[in-house]
């Protein structure tokens, strides 16, 4: 059987949904290189429906070849900028997933949705799975966005959301991380582009604040899906013995994150309690394989990521940028 003609089989992956898409070679030993044309038409024809797509069994060894399938959809990858979480570079474009200790686990959310300004494609290569733990959990944003409360859901996206962060002191990643560079002049300038408020502090660290969309419309699907942050960068989110700590010796304007409604008012503890029962109630979960790659849809499919034990390793590539009309 010739490379071009290799049989694909596609199959549910969990019985009951159909995220993810499960694609799988019928022979053994085939480079994901050697049918990525293939694997492209697919997911051209079935990404939209389902929301993402695991990629199973195929030889992918390293994040350069899987550098390659990503660029290979045709969008330049995207360099992580203006991000909330500590990375490390391993190619152009190529990303570890968030570096925050093993014992965490990290909400679901879909990529950057605390920004007006979003990766429409993202994926992830398992070049290295845990001994334990470890999964990156996914959940169809449309089904988050149907099971929250009508009431929470036009709440949210009457107000919007305004996300404040406060970057450095050893808190928060630091804002010449954040922005890839040293010059405070170019941060103001892509806050100004970007629609953020920045001042810069008495200690000469930085806050930002920036309000942005609480729920969003799929550009090409129409669907409206759930697609905020707000449950992960609320003080809330903390562990509660750190939140205790951190308002001992901050004002709550200082903490490295948090988010408002985006007239500035507080949003209720409850509520977020009852969308992060939402999430947990949508989630799907499965255990990585070695050679793993998943595509998601960034606005269909949100994603998270498990505690794990061992040595791990899972990268990231991110495409296609969209900022949607804003009033």
């Amino acid at each position: 059987m010739s490379l071009e003609t290799t049989a694909l089989q596609m199959d549910k992956l969990m019985p009951n949904s159909d995220l993810p898409l499960l694609v799988r070679p019928r022979i053994g030993g085939i480079r994901l290189a050697d049918v990525a044309e293939q694997l492209r038409d697919l997911a051209g024809q079935h990404l939209l429906q389902c929301g993402g797509i695991l990629f199973r069994d195929f030889v992918v060894e390293s994040p350069a070849e899987f550098k390659a399938f990503a660029a290979g959809f045709g969008q330049p990858l995207l360099s992580y900028e203006f991000g909330s979480t500590p990375r490390t570079k391993v190619e152009e474009g190529v990303y570890t997933s968030t570096e925050y200790p093993p014992h965490q686990s990290i909400p679901l959310h879909n990529e950057q949705a605390y920004t007006r300004e979003w990766p429409m494609k993202i994926w992830f290569f398992s070049a290295l799975v845990a001994e334990k733990g470890g999964e990156t959990p996914i959940a169809d944003s449309r089904a988050i966005y149907r099971h929250i409360d009508p009431r929470i859901r036009e709440r949210f996206s009457d107000k919007g959301l305004m996300y404040v962060r406060n970057f450095g002191n050893g808190l928060d990643v630091p804002w010449q991380q954040v922005f890839n560079t040293q010059d405070s002049a170019v941060v103001e300038s892509y806050c100004r582009s970007h629609g953020i408020m920045c001042e810069w502090k008495e200690d000469g660290e930085l806050r930002t604040r920036q309000t942005c969309q609480a729920v969003a419309q799929h550009p090409i699907t129409q669907d409206w899906v759930w697609f905020n942050q707000a449950h992960l960068f609320h003080v809330t989110n903390l562990e509660p013995e750190v939140r205790e700590v951190l308002l001992d010796v901050l004002d709550p304007e200082d903490l490295p994150r948090n988010v408002y409604y985006g007239d500035g008012s507080e949003i209720e503890d409850v509520i977020l309690d009852e969308i992060r029962g939402v999430l947990d109630g949508q989630t799907i979960s499965f255990p990585w394989r070695q050679g793993d790659v998943m595509m998601l849809d960034n606005m269909l499919s949100a994603h998270a990521r498990a505690p794990f034990q061992g040595p791990r390793k899972v990268v990231v590539a991110m495409a296609d940028p969209y900022a949607p009309p804003h009033p």
